[in-house]
């Protein structure tokens, strides 16, 4: 759990570095920011394709903001529930948005991350139900 909150405190603060030092060499990240505005779903494997994600990301948003408040640690796996704000750097259009992610660990570093849009979808994915 803290080594989610470190890795997206770092994500927020545009800190490259030390978002991967939470993130195993292999990590495979399922992000679900480019269904919000209309893009296709892609896998972001390894520590490069984090790296590509987040650039990407950080060129087409102004402003790019996620918060968790509701973390559950299920052991080598935990449950992010919040919301994402952003703000298009050409467009200017703002859009909010619940967002849930389940991560999985491996030796303490993130392994796999799969975001949902809906934190319930998020909790089901994990075996939880509300």
């Amino acid at each position: 759990m803290e080594a989610f909150k470190r890795g997206f405190e770092a994500i927020n603060r545009g800190d490259v570095e030390a978002a991967l030092e939470e993130l195993d060499p292999d990590v495979e990240w399922h992000p679900a920011v480019q269904a919000l505005v209309g893009g296709e779903a892609t896998v972001y494997l390894g520590h490069a394709g984090v790296r590509e994600m987040l650039r990407d990301l950080w060129e087409a948003f102004a402003v790019l903001d996620a918060e968790y408040p509701e973390i559950r640690d299920l052991g080598d796996r935990c449950v992010a529930i919040g919301r994402i704000r952003a703000r298009g750097r050409e467009s200017g259009a703002e859009i909010e948005s619940p967002l849930g992610y389940v991560i999985d660990f491996k030796d303490g570093k993130a392994i796999r991350l799969r975001a949902y849009l809906d934190g319930d979808e998020a909790l089901e994915a994990a075996g939880l139900s509300e």
